[in-house]
């Protein structure tokens, strides 16, 4: 069985919708592909999975090993494509209360994160979880200025600094950078740091299998091995040119087609809540890839059953502007059977003797009818389990399925020129010199 299944049943897209766009999806793929290996261009993801650098990547397990032997928590500092990915697959393949068991549970780093934002009371309220147990640091920008993780990184390689010393602080600090230039690289060469490596042709919210992700996903005790191999599995599965059998594709276009019927925002729904983050990732990968010359699908999420409670009479009835992508999992890592009570006072002796994953199904179904009965196309995707290997061919489909919907919308879906627009206003009223 396929890891990974595209289900359009409900989308109200037929397949001669969806090759319409043979011809147009075949020179995108060539396209795509002739750039592959060049260093300018941003698709160094593309074939990652299949030639990605064997040293560096021993040495990521290497240096997961030492910070699991010296420390009680991994402190992960980075902004959007720099922390998300890594968050997106820590959460997703541990348990949702990771950071609360004890150690002997847990066996890793408690993995916290940070540089994300600008407020004092969470970095403090971290600092005094941190308290005097002992950490490492990972701090992940590209150039090293960039605010949060940047200010992030001055509070915290001071408190290191000062709990350990400048010798030993410098053996507890990792640095995933520019290889050649920049202002963290500049003071990871003069200090010392064990350096990792953004590489120059994939983008942040591209770069979860690289050290960006790797580093802290190792720590955490994921294997990177079969994360690889899944995200692998994908490069080969989806470097399918004809559109009728690649559903990576198949799901750029129907996407596109919902857009173009005046379905603006699309909402990513799964139904385990530590997939929640993986959401997170997601929004980034498609607003930022696609938000651009006033265009774009907006990403957004929910977590279901809950949402259902918050969100959900907006969804069955409000304005018709929605579509839905569903994540199901097909095989549940755990369940449990509901008992029957003498009593029956809660009236769940209907359901007695049936495992709970079958009643989250049953709610899924019952939910997709009713959504796609009040008007919002649904799309499901399929994954057999909840692992590694399906983890990483799910995150090569979707970047590579963002790829080519930007393409088909039109934008470049490798850059990210407004995101500068906030950063130019925030340095003049910080009185920043040059701005």
């Amino acid at each position: 069985m396929a890891g990974i299944k595209l289900n359009l049943e409900n989308s109200g897209i037929t397949q001669k919708n969806i090759l319409e766009y043979k011809e147009q999806v075949e020179n995108i793929h060539k396209e795509l592909h002739e750039k592959a290996n060049e260093e300018k261009e941003f698709v160094g993801w593309l074939e990652l999975p299949t030639n990605y650098d064997k040293k560096e990547f021993d040495r990521i397990k290497k240096a997961a090993k030492k910070i699991e032997k010296e420390s009680d928590i991994l402190v992960v500092i980075g902004i959007g494509g720099s922390y998300l990915g890594a968050r997106a697959v820590i959460e997703s393949l541990t348990s949702s209360f990771y950071n609360m068991l004890p150690d002997q549970q847990r066996k890793h780093p408690q993995i916290v994160y940070v540089g994300n934002n600008l407020s004092p009371n969470y970095i403090n309220e971290l600092i005094e979880l941190i308290g005097e147990k002992d950490f490492s640091v990972n701090v992940i920008s590209k150039s090293g200025t960039t605010t949060e993780p940047a200010i992030a990184f001055r509070i915290f390689r001071e408190i290191l600094e000062n709990k350990y010393g400048i010798d030993e602080a410098r053996s507890r600090i990792y640095a995933t950078t520019d290889k050649e230039k920049g202002a963290l690289k500049t003071l990871a060469d003069n200090e010392g740091y064990e350096q990792f490596v953004v590489p120059d042709n994939i983008g942040g919210r591209y770069s979860v299998l690289t050290a960006v992700g790797l580093l802290p996903i190792a720590v955490a005790g994921i294997d990177i091995d079969k994360l690889m191999e899944g995200a692998r599995i994908g490069q080969v599965r989806y470097n399918d040119s004809d559109l009728k059998y690649n559903e990576c594709y198949q799901y750029a276009v129907a996407r596109n087609l919902l857009y173009q019927s005046q379905k603006k925002i699309e909402i990513l729904v799964n139904y385990e809540p530590n997939m929640h983050y993986f959401t997170e990732w997601w929004k980034q990968l498609f607003g930022e890839s696609e938000g651009k010359e006033g265009k774009g699908i907006f990403p957004a999420g929910v977590d279901f059953t809950a949402d259902l409670h918050s969100m959900g009479q907006y969804i069955q009835q409000g304005e018709r502007s929605l579509l839905e992508t569903v994540i199901t999992i097909e095989n549940p890592n755990s369940d449990i059977v509901i008992n029957p009570d003498d009593d029956n006072l809660d009236g769940l002796n209907y359901l007695a003797g049936k495992k709970l994953d079958y009643v989250n199904k049953k709610a899924m179904e019952a939910t997709i009818k009713a959504h796609v009965t009040g008007g919002v196309p649904n799309i499901q995707i399929k994954m057999e389990q909840l692992d590694e290997i399906n983890l990483g061919e799910l995150i090569y489909f979707f970047e590579k399925a963002c790829s080519v919907s930007g393409m088909i919308l039109g934008v470049d879906p490798f850059n990210q020129p407004g995101v500068e627009e906030y950063k130019k206003n925030m340095f003049q009223l910080l009185e920043k010199p040059g701005y």
